[in-house]
Order: structure tokens, then sequence, then C-alpha cells
């Protein structure tokens, strides 16, 4: 399963906050959503945000095996 719980910490060690995402850099709500509940989202959100917050594509995302 991929999680995106990585970016949340990222977001706030850089001091950048959802609505700053949406109003500054123009991040659609419904990408954000997505990522808040861990659903499938474009790459190209995922390299918006790497470019925004100066990060590697780990410091927003992370892969944790499903359970059998």
């Amino acid at each position: 399963m991929i999680r995106y719980d990585p970016l949340w910490q990222t977001m706030k060690a850089k001091n950048i906050s959802q609505y700053k995402l949406i109003k500054d850099y123009g991040v659609d709500k419904a990408q954000l959503h997505c990522l808040r509940k861990n659903m499938v989202v474009k790459t190209l959100i995922l390299n918006t945000l790497c470019e925004i917050l100066d990060c590697k594509i780990e410091d927003i995302i992370e892969y944790v095996p499903d359970e059998k």
C-alpha cells in the first residue's frame, strides 16, 4: 500500500500548510483529499509537491506491504 504520511511531516517541517498549497501554489483540493485518504494521485502532483517542498519523493510517500 502506498501511504502519504511522510508528506504531512515534511509539510510541517517546511512550514507549508494545505491552505498555502491551495492558495499560493494552485494545488487542487481534490488531489489533497486523495493524499489525505491514501488514494490514487497523479504523478504530476507528486512531482509538484517535490518541487514546492524542495524534497525527495521518499519525503512524501512510503510503501507499506499489505497485510495478508
